[in-house]
């Protein structure tokens, strides 16, 4: 609000001569006078709204910027999921991949040949061309044993019939291409213990392993020299006992074999000199 006009003005008052002489009082004099006009109108319709305006301008501004970001975030929010299921995506077919490898099937079908077969002839002849490249396929991307051998993983077992000591055993599988098993995870263990356990006759018709203590007594070494590890040690409680009546040697050898059991605790120890079956392992066929 405008401040109001301010008027000056010089005002003396004289007294009169028989007031001086009964008052001594010197002369009075005012010299300001300020006259306030009154309040002017209130503001011009033209003022309100520029400052009214003003403010709107301000409201939007702020809303638009809070618009903008809340867009960007939005953006980015989007192009997140899009990564993350691309990313799930390409793992989920990895997965497929090495699942399929392990079960041995061909991954993609869609390559085998299926040429416009015409009548039963060559709707045959179709049917024989896809088996064969069927077949082939699987044989490049999955490991193969030879006929009476058994497939576990990378490795081929054989379970030998014939009755012979550790070191003929041993060299019986080394005349096969292959060793007595070394048994390395808890899963190949299983894996035997269930074969061994259907093939048994008897209680005491085990099978050697590649494992001996004949160097050193208590230090247990499998046939590639590599020390047994406590983790992966499936000794039956009790064993190994070194025991003596049957041998005086001791018993330096490792056999396994349970008929019933419900753990992994299947080993046993045994002269090296008796006679037992065996099981042998090499390395599976990848064709190329």
């Amino acid at each position: 609000m405008p401040e109001a006009e301010v008027v000056y003005a010089d005002v003396k008052f004289t007294a009169s001569k028989e007031n001086k002489e009964k008052c001594s009082s010197p002369e009075t004099t005012y010299d300001e006078v300020k006259i306030m006009k009154p309040p002017s109108e209130a503001p011009s319709a033209a003022e309100t709204n520029g400052s009214g305006g003003r403010s709107k301008v301000t409201e939007r501004a702020l809303l638009l910027v809070l618009c903008a970001l809340l867009l960007a975030a939005a953006v980015g929010l989007c192009l997140v999921s899009v990564h993350n299921l691309q990313t799930r995506k390409e793992l989920d077919e990895i997965q497929a991949k090495v699942k399929s490898f392990e079960n041995c099937t061909v991954v993609n079908s869609s390559v085998l040949v299926r040429p416009t077969c015409l009548n039963e002839s060559q709707l045959q002849t179709c049917m024989n061309e896809n088996e064969a490249l069927r077949k082939n396929l699987t044989a490049a991307q999955c490991p193969t044993c030879e006929t009476e051998w058994d497939q576990h993983g990378g490795s081929c077992y054989y379970f030998s019939s014939n009755k012979l000591t550790w070191d003929q055993s041993r060299s019986d599988c080394k005349g096969q291409g292959a060793d007595l098993v070394q048994i390395n995870s808890k899963e190949e263990q299983k894996f035997l213990e269930n074969k061994v356990g259907g093939k048994m006759n008897d209680d005491e018709d085990r099978f050697w392993i590649g494992l001996t203590d004949s160097e050193e007594e208590g230090s247990w070494l499998w046939v590639d020299d590599s020390p047994l590890s406590p983790s992966l040690s499936f000794w039956k409680s009790g064993e190994p006992d070194n025991w003596t009546r049957e041998n005086p040697a001791g018993e330096d050898c490792a056999r396994m074999g349970l008929k019933g059991t419900t753990d992994l605790s299947s080993w046993f120890d045994k002269s090296c000199n008796a006679t037992q079956r065996s099981i042998c392992e090499k390395a599976a066929k990848t064709a190329r």
